[in-house]
């Protein structure tokens, strides 16, 4: 049997103890099983609540069956949902029980996939379905389902009507060679074009917010010891997240925290003070620092307030990463001016420490929009990002040679990109990559 097509199984809660624990089943021997185990026959869309069996007649728990025949279910397949009381011994005796009768158990992500080939979903909501589950905060949750309900879909499908009435246009009149020209400088083919550059912009600009609430940005605190990197950190978490001594070289590890600003989440690292030193733990400390400081998307230096950072320090900083100076310690001086590109806050007091926030979200380039933002991945800002450059590629063509071949030829490009994010071509390699980051179960 296929693998797309024999029946899977799988235990669909979180390890561990609850009040609820579900497996389900989905493929055609569903139903069979599901007599199996309740030694009833179920009647689709009718929750029962029945005693579960193993296969050798013994009763396994009591709880709820739910039968879904296909194609009116999550999957598009018949669907089996049993929910028994939440410990894994009771669960993986019912996962046995379908095992034994012809099922396998799941891939990461099978469920979903199925949906997705079986019509039920597109590949953006199949995506939203993990953003969903892995959201971090309430606003990239409402972003999730926005994209799982179809909003994010439905603006591709909007811009692609675009697309393909230019396409239309242009094709056409490269069909009519001595009224070509007339064709090609029509105004309102300039007016689509306008139109469906700034749809895409506008698209790009939602999504890259999506990106954000998805994935957030990594601030990585630096500087020397004892300048309160980690009064800092405990500032801006809210809690005694490190240790604060007055002796210099405290922190030796790095020490990772999670914040949200506006519904973006922030992901703050602390290291250790970046001095030379004879000390073996500490030279670890520094190296880690190192390694923090290379892969982070924005750097707070920081110094003590009256004192300049050293240049020697300065030069060992990566290019390409900016850099925010953060001049602590400003309850102990007076008379001391916020510099440009530097943020004077006390992480004792709190003084500057809101104004630190909302530079860190305007680094990021977050704003929340009136529409909202759509979840998004790096891979539809990627498509999204090439989708335009082949319209304006496509528009120059026309406007500065009135070249139909060639503008034709950026738009269907454009469209393939687009296609990109919704499935509707998509490679083998793409989607194992895609749904092999889901948890088992969805």
């Amino acid at each position: 049997m296929s693998e797309n097509t024999d029946t899977i199984a799988a235990i669909a809660t979180a390890s561990g103890k609850g009040a609820i624990g579900i497996v389900k089943i989905s493929g055609a021997r569903s139903l069979e099983i599901a007599s199996l185990i309740t030694k009833q026959t179920l009647k689709p869309r009718q929750a029962r609540y029945t005693p579960f069996f193993n296969s050798f007649g013994a009763v396994i728990d009591q709880g709820v069956a739910l039968y879904f025949k296909g194609p009116n279910s999550y999957t598009g397949e018949d669907v089996l949902e049993l929910q028994s009381h939440g410990n894994h011994v009771l669960l993986d005796q019912l996962l046995d029980v379908a095992t034994n009768a012809g099922a396998r158990v799941a891939r990461p992500g099978e469920f979903t996939e199925r949906a997705f080939l079986n019509d039920k979903i597109d590949l953006a909501q199949a995506e939203a379905v993990s953003d969903l589950i892995e959201a971090s905060t309430t606003e990239a949750a409402s972003a999730a389902v926005r994209s799982l309900q179809g909003e994010f879909s439905a603006e591709i499908q909007v811009i692609l009507e675009q697309l393909v009435n230019c396409r239309v246009y242009i094709e056409s009149a490269l069909d009519f060679a001595e009224e070509e020209i007339e064709f090609l400088k029509d105004s309102e083919l300039t007016d689509r074009f306008t139109t469906l550059e700034s749809s895409v912009t506008q698209l790009l600009q939602r999504s890259e917010e999506g990106v954000l609430l998805r994935d957030g940005i990594s601030i990585v605190i630096a500087g020397l010891p004892n300048v309160g990197k980690s009064s800092l950190l405990n500032r801006l978490t809210g809690q005694d997240t490190a240790i604060v001594t007055d002796i210099a070289g405290t922190t030796r590890d790095v020490l990772k925290e999670e914040i949200n600003i506006d519904g973006m989440p922030i992901h703050i690292v602390d290291t250790a003070g970046l001095r030379n030193s004879d000390d073996p733990i500490e030279q670890e400390g520094v190296r880690r620092a190192h390694d923090q400081i290379n892969q982070a998307d924005r750097i707070l230096f920081v110094v003590e307030a009256g004192c300049e950072p050293e240049q020697s320090l300065l030069d060992e900083l990566p290019d390409g990463i900016p850099v925010s100076f953060v001049l602590n310690k400003a309850d102990l001086q007076s008379g001391i001016q916020q510099l440009e590109n530097m943020l004077l806050v006390s992480a004792k007091t709190g003084e500057g420490i809101s104004q630190l926030r909302e530079h860190i979200k305007q680094c990021a380039g977050f704003e929340k929009t009136a529409e909202g933002a759509l979840m998004a991945r790096r891979r539809h800002i990627d498509a999204l990002t090439k989708a335009q450059s082949h319209i304006r590629s496509g528009h120059r063509h026309l406007q500065d040679s009135s070249a139909g071949e060639l503008s034709a030829e950026e738009l269907r490009l454009a469209q393939d990109q687009l296609n990109l994010i919704t499935g509707e071509f998509t490679s083998d390699d793409l989607l194992g990559e895609i749904f092999s980051r889901f948890c088992i179960g969805k």
